[in-house]
């Protein structure tokens, strides 16, 4: 995919390297094998490899060791295209964990806050790049919009909110005249507020996360993917196995699910069926994951996390994954995916 907006349209592959996991998502990771991950990306990606990374992603220690890994693999910064999704931060840390989404990040030494306005934005700017050094980030965007504007105390506040949302923006959209970032985006979990600054904001891109995936697919989301598609605003998919839960893990978009709780025992039966449809049909649930999420209007990348460099290439193939129209036709049946999905799925291979 191509970005759209600016004069120099910013390529894109298929698959875009997210680094949660570099900054020690749920387990600590050693930096040699951070930097086995990140080889293991160079080797199987075109260039540039293109990375996705935040100041929130361990409080910026994802930031650091991206840009330790590829200093010690002397990679030319040119070889590389930095995604960096700024709002968070790095504070020192004064509580024994971080106060930002506890229990998820480990062995952190410093702490996060949202720092979302005109200056505030130019601050997580100035502090991602120090992090990367050699590698600054040329892809940049508004992170979380919607959990500052969730943390707002009234109506007063909440606009007041929206409007630091804006001012960001007119901060980033400033570096891109500038020449220091290519392109201007948003990252969020709840596409509504993704809908909603799209409105106001010129936007070359939106990154959808853990809200289109083979298990949640609203067909408002669906009609909204089609607009953006229209506009020429490019679409990356994030987070298709929502959060880690849909290829095994315990964790659902982030929160530790209780298998014994009413939706807990939901999302596990879910999963077990299909797993079981999967199964049948000789399919791995990641690939299946990874083809419905591409398969959604617009989309021209998927962002794709992994915390084993023997992943890599893997998962990096599933983009090319075959599955038969009869696998999609049975998830309905089955009542795992939403007309909206099966049509959405057909719609995309029966034109391939």
């Amino acid at each position: 995919m191509s970005t759209q907006g600016s004069e120099q349209n910013t390529y894109l592959p298929p698959v875009i390297f997210g680094t949660s996991g570099l900054g020690n998502l749920y387990t600590i990771l050693p930096q040699k094998e951070k930097c086995a991950i990140i080889k293991a990306f160079v080797d199987n990606s075109a260039k540039p490899a293109v990375f996705d990374s935040a100041g929130k992603y361990g409080a910026g220690l994802a930031l650091e060791s991206l840009a330790q890994s590829l200093k010690e693999l002397n990679i030319d910064p040119g070889d590389v295209l930095i995604s960096n999704k700024l709002g968070w931060l790095r504070t020192e840390l004064k509580t024994p964990e971080p106060t930002f989404e506890p229990g998820v990040w480990k062995g952190l030494q410093f702490d996060a806050i949202q720092q979302i306005s005109y200056n505030g934005i130019l601050e997580c700017y100035e502090q991602g790049n120090t992090l990367l050094g050699h590698y600054p980030a040329k892809l940049v965007s508004v992170h979380d919009p919607d959990e500052y504007l969730n943390a707002a105390t009234d109506d007063t506040d909440r606009n007041k909110r929206y409007q630091d949302i804006l001012d960001a923006y007119k901060a980033l959209a400033e570096l891109k005249q500038q020449g220091k970032v290519k392109s201007v985006g948003v990252g969020a979990k709840d596409w509504k507020i993704i809908e909603r600054i799209s409105t106001d904001v010129k936007l070359d891109w939106v990154m959808i996360a853990n809200s289109m995936t083979v298990h949640s697919h609203p067909t408002a989301l669906l009609a909204f993917m089609k607009k953006l598609q229209q506009q020429g605003i490019g679409i990356i998919n994030s987070a298709v196995f929502n959060g880690g839960f849909l290829t095994g893990g315990d964790y659902y978009n982030y929160h530790l699910i209780d298998a014994e709780s009413p939706e807990g025992k939901e999302l596990y039966q879910w999963r077990e069926s299909f797993y079981a449809l999967c199964n049948k049909h000789q399919l791995e649930p990641a690939a299946v994951c990874v083809q419905f999420g591409l398969a959604a209007p617009g989309v021209g990348s998927i962002a794709m996390n992994t915390s084993n460099p023997n992943r890599v290439a893997h998962n990096s193939g599933m983009i090319d994954t075959e599955i038969l129209p009869e696998f999609w036709t049975e998830l309905f049946e089955e009542k795992l995916i939403t007309q909206q999905g099966l049509e959405m799925v057909q719609s995309k291979y029966s034109s391939n």
